[in-house]
Parts: structure tokens; C-alpha cells; sequence
């Protein structure tokens, strides 16, 4: 980055840092979006978990994770989005702290074959859902100072996938190789946005896909998921009984459900009913008409996000522009993989869908996305409102 367009972000960061002290609108829309899904994942929960011992206890945690992501949403908002740029280093390394944590004896806790949480006075963290935050937070920050490094220079360019190094090694080894892929592919679009060169991204993009094809056919239990849901019939009662179940699932909801809490399939047919697989209990008891609803809205978060972007970008505010932009991807990246898996469009893959699933983590932090997208949003306006004093 040149002296020149350096103190320019300077600038930008210092009159963003005064906007932000000054009152501005809040989007609604985003917001109402938002809130809705919520409410609708507090329904789903309930519905999907009642089977298991009443549903009651897999509910009252999410409310306890929902009350959480509310105070942490409101502290967010109040927080300058200049504050999340200067520790942004800090927290990404506190994330790599809490990948690193769930090795250690008596703190990590595993389940289904992943060794993914820290368990800490009988409440479980994922290291992998605070990172991709952080790593959007981080990434911005770097991509902002580096533009024409980025842009001319290799080096520059191989430096921020070369910060991806040291998280992706602490997921394989949980293993969760989605989280990889996800990471992966928020890195590729925030490149690909900062103004990357498109030789770069081409060469990035293929060396990317082969070293995931490399990593799925190494591994036998990879290469059964990629072959499984190619044709799900095969053996539904073995490695395909996941998405053979979820498949029933929309097939039984038809238009419109068969009501809220009369699915079947989330009664010992569907593994995971009220985490992964909520979206298929959702067809079912909503049909074709409940599962566009949610798509709609998750449509309408991210057309929001990326329009939060484009209004920071206008205003050279590249660090917002890239955090929104960032958000935006991820949170609809991580609901179209969770929606592609129920549907079998998708290889079999554990993605909470985000405000919908049971998780305590996916939860808090997906509230916490959108409190940063509001914070942003509340910045821009309050930008907006100085300029037009300035100029009376």
C-alpha cells in the first residue's frame, strides 16, 4: 500500500471513529430478517428435540445461548467498528488459542468421532465458529492495508492465505475439513473483492480445489460421503441413511407440511433432526412454502449485508466495506451448504444452519454477525447525517 492511499484509510478510519459517536438510523429490514429466523430456530428446536426427553433441556439451552447472543449483540453494537480493527490481531490469535485448547487434557471434549469443544463449567465452546469471525475481522484489516500489494505483488497475495496455514492445520486434526473449505472460500471472495489479481485467484482457485480432492480421496470416509450422495438410495440403511431420511422428509411435505410438530421423520428416522438436519424437519412440517420462506430470508440478510458494503465501500471505508462483505459471505455460504446437504445437493456434512440450528455457538456467534452488520449499517447512516450538516 503507498503512502498515499495509506493515510487515506487513516482518514477514513479517523472520520468513521467520529461518525460512530453520532446517532444514525438502523436497518429494519436486516433486522426484521433476523428476528425472524430466530424465532422461527426457538420453534424448530422445540419441535425437532421434543422426542428426546421432552425436548426440554436441548430447548432451555438454546434459550440460555439465545440470551447470551443478545448481551454480546448489544455490547457489539455499542462497539466501534474501529475497535474490532484494532484488535482484530488479538482475536484471531485468541481463536487459534481455543483451537489449540481442545487438546488439552480435561478441557477438550469430543463427540461423534470430532474433537471440536472446550468444555468449561458445563458450557462447551467451538473454536471453529468464533474463528470464522475472527478471521473475517482479521483478514479485512489485512486486505485494507495491503490493497496494492495485494493487487501487484505475490508475496503480497501469498501472505494472507499463509495466515489461513495454522487454523486449517487445528481443524484437520479436529478434523472438521467443512470449516476448512469455508474459511477457504470467505478468503478466496474477500481476495477476489480487495481487488486481487485475477491471475493470482485463477492459480489460488485451482490449487485450492486440487488440494481438497487430494485430502477427499486420502481419506476413505471423505471419498464415501462425496460417492454416497451421488445416489442416496444406494444403501439407505447404512451410509447414505441420513440423506435418504432428510429426502423423505421435504418428499412428505409436499406444498405446504403436514403441520408443526406432526413430522415423523425427526422421531428416530433423521440423525441430528434438531441440529444439521433442522431444514428437512422444516420441509416436512412446513413443505415447498416453509423452505422458500427461510431461503427468502437468509436472501434477504445477505442482499443487506452486501449492500452495508457497498455503502462503506462508496464512502472509501474499505475495512467496513470488507467486514460486511465478509459477514454477508459467510453467513449465506454456511446456510446454502446446510440447505444443499438436506437436499442432496451437497456432500453429507455437519453445518449448523445458522439462527435455525440447535448449537449453542453457531447461535451466539450468528447474532453477533448481525449486531456487527447493524453496527456498520448505524455507521454509514451517521456518516451520511454529518455530511449533510456540514454542507447546511
Amino acid at each position: 500500500m503507498t503512502a498515499a492511499s495509506h493515510k487515506t484509510q487513516n482518514k477514513a478510519l479517523v472520520k468513521r471513529q467520529a461518525a460512530s459517536t453520532n446517532p444514525g438510523d438502523w436497518d429494519q429490514t436486516l433486522f426484521a430478517a433476523s428476528l425472524t429466523l430466530v424465532g422461527f430456530g426457538i420453534i424448530m428446536v422445540a419441535s425437532s428435540s421434543m422426542h428426546l426427553s421432552n425436548g426440554i433441556p436441548y430447548l432451555q439451552r438454546h434459550l440460555l445461548a439465545l440470551a447470551i447472543g443478545i448481551v454480546a449483540a448489544l455490547a457489539i453494537y455499542r462497539t466501534p467498528s474501529t475497535w474490532w480493527y484494532k484488535s482484530s490481531l488479538w482475536l484471531y490469535v485468541a481463536g487459534l488459542i481455543l483451537l489449540g485448547l481442545v487438546y488439552v487434557p480435561g478441557l477438550g471434549y469430543s463427540a461423534n468421532g470430532a474433537q471440536r469443544w472446550i468444555q468449561i463449567a458445563g458450557f462447551t465452546i467451538q473454536g471453529g465458529e468464533l474463528m470464522k469471525l475472527f478471521v473475517v475481522l482479521y483478514l479485512a484489516g489485512y486486505l485494507m492495508r495491503r490493497q496494492d500489494e495485494i493487487a501487484f505483488s505475490l508475496w503480497g497475495f501469498v501472505k494472507p492465505l499463509a495466515m489461513l496455514l495454522a487454523p486449517c492445520i487445528l481443524l484437520l486434526l479436529q478434523p472438521d475439513f467443512g470449516a476448512i473449505a469455508l474459511l477457504l472460500i470467505i478468503t478466496f471472495l474477500l481476495l477476489l473483492l480487495a481487488g486481487a489479481s485475477l491471475r493470482w485467484l485463477l492459480v489460488l482457485f485451482v490449487t485450492t480445489v486440487g488440494t481438497l480432492a487430494a485430502m477427499i480421496v486420502l481419506s476413505p470416509y471423505r471419498m464415501q460421503r462425496i460417492t454416497s450422495f451421488t445416489n442416496p438410495w444406494n444403501d439407505p440403511q447404512g451410509t447414505d441413511y441420513q440423506l435418504s431420511n432428510a429426502l423423505i422428509a421435504f418428499g412428505r411435505g409436499e406444498w405446504t407440511g403436514v403441520g408443526l410438530g406432526n413430522g415423523i421423520q425427526k422421531q428416530s428416522y433423521l440423525p441430528e433432526a434438531h441440529t444439521d438436519f433442522v431444514m428437512a424437519v422444516i420441509g416436512e412440517e412446513f413443505g415447498l412454502l416453509g423452505t422458500l420462506v427461510v431461503i427468502g430470508l437468509f436472501s434477504l440478510i445477505i442482499w443487506r449485508a452486501f449492500l452495508i458494503g457497498a455503502d462503506a465501500r462508496r464512502r472509501h471505508e474499505v475495512y467496513a466495506s470488507l467486514v460486511a462483505y465478509g459477514l454477508g459471505i459467510w453467513l449465506g455460504l454456511q446456510a446454502f451448504m446446510n440447505i444443499g446437504v438436506n437436499m442432496g445437493l451437497l456432500p453429507t456434512k455437519g453445518f449448523p444452519l445458522p439462527f435455525l440450528s440447535y448449537g449453542n455457538n453457531s447461535l451466539i456467534v450468528s447474532i453477533i454477525a448481525i449486531a456487527m452488520l447493524l453496527r456498520l449499517h448505524q455507521e454509514n447512516s451517521a456518516s451520511t447525517h454529518n455530511k449533510r450538516k456540514k454542507r447546511r
